[in-house]
């Protein structure tokens, strides 16, 4: 059964981004305040220019340990090879994608800006709402 529906149609619009210069303790409040693993981070004219989730921040902990104190930069940690989605990608390339990698999102682009997220879980969400 082909599945038509878009990104668009279940991707989460209002999302929380970050910025290079941000501090990492910063992002690890804000995914522990927030119950998400991740998110985009968005230079001051709002281009995306990598993701920030859990296991980056993680590598402060481990860093650490060979300098003395933790803290660092989102732009020190962040991922900044960003795999992302088209707004108009059907569900099933999607599904697809998330198959073929590792990632738990992806951000969502439209002309080149982040418009939203989608995640494996929005992807369940989509092909629940089809009647079987």
């Amino acid at each position: 059964m082909s599945i038509p529906i878009a990104v668009k149609d279940f991707m989460v619009k209002n999302i929380i981004t970050f910025r290079p210069d941000q501090n990492v303790f910063e992002v690890i409040d804000q995914l522990i305040d927030t119950c998400i693993s991740g998110g985009a981070v968005l230079d001051k004219d709002q281009n995306l220019v990598g993701i920030i989730s859990e296991k980056d921040c993680m590598h402060t902990i481990v860093k650490s340990s060979y300098y003395d104190g933790m803290g660092a930069l989102v732009s020190d940690l962040m991922t900044v090879e960003v795999d992302t989605v088209d707004i108009n990608a059907s569900i099933h390339s999607t599904a697809q994608k998330f198959l073929d990698c590792h990632y738990r999102r992806f951000p969502v682009l439209e002309n080149g800006k982040l418009v939203g997220q989608v995640s494996r879980r929005d992807i369940l969400k989509a092909v629940q709402s089809i009647p079987h």
